[in-house]
């Protein structure tokens, strides 16, 4: 429970803690920020680390002269790229050996060809759009490598996320975050943004299992 609230309090007050590593650390922010959006979206391990949050309050503590926006736009861009490439080469490497038992209900082979027909329809739409979604941006590439999704196709797909993720929210946090109401609420704004990149995910979820009792009662 402690952790927990360590980590809610992390969460909610990004700002604070942003400054005071700031202030300790100086220019090796830019090494820490890099770690952590490579890690969240490079380790399979690592979803729950702050994403969409962190890069919002970045931008704005960039905005005061704490850092240079373009430099961590640039940087947590390629961040999150190499990330994406490291987490889909971990699951074309591992999948194949994981999900090698012809009887099992999880770790069906089958489920690769799933996974592989999914990314030929739908994969590049499913790189970028799970970009903006807590956790499924975690597990996307490795996914994705475990498909097989085309290498080439995979790289372009996870650039171009990248670029609209980071620069979407880092921007954003840039321009609007040092606004009077934004500043003075900004854990409200860190909670709406959490929410809206949740939504998407639980409006999916919903329409699953609706889809499922429709089915079911045929």
């Amino acid at each position: 429970m402690e952790f927990l609230a360590a980590f809610i309090d992390l969460v909610l007050h990004l700002d604070k803690h942003l400054q005071i590593l700031i202030q300790n650390y100086g220019v090796w922010i830019y090494a820490i920020l890099f770690l952590i959006i490579f890690c969240e979206t490079g380790l399979v391990v690592m979803p729950f680390l702050p994403g969409d949050s962190l890069l919002f309050v970045a931008g704005a503590l960039a905005a005061t002269g704490s850092m240079h926006v373009h430099t961590l736009f640039m940087l947590l861009i390629a961040a999150s790229f190499l990330g994406d490439n490291t987490n889909y080469w971990i699951g074309r490497f591992f999948g194949p050996k994981v999900f090698s038992r012809e009887g099992s209900l999880l770790l069906n082979p089958k489920h690769i060809e799933r996974t592989q027909g999914f990314y030929d329809r739908h994969g590049g739409k499913t790189i970028v759009i799970a970009r903006f979604v807590p956790i499924v941006r975690t597990f996307a590439p490795f996914v994705a490598g475990i498909g097989r999704m085309i290498y080439p196709r995979f790289m372009a797909y996870a650039f171009g996320g990248a670029v609209l993720w980071i620069g979407s929210l880092v921007y954003a946090g840039y321009f609007f975050g040092n606004i009077p109401w934004v500043k003075n609420n900004l854990s409200l704004v860190i909670i709406g943004i959490i929410v809206l990149s949740i939504l998407p995910g639980m409006i999916e979820f919903v329409r699953h299992k609706l889809a499922q009792q429709r089915a079911a009662s045929k």
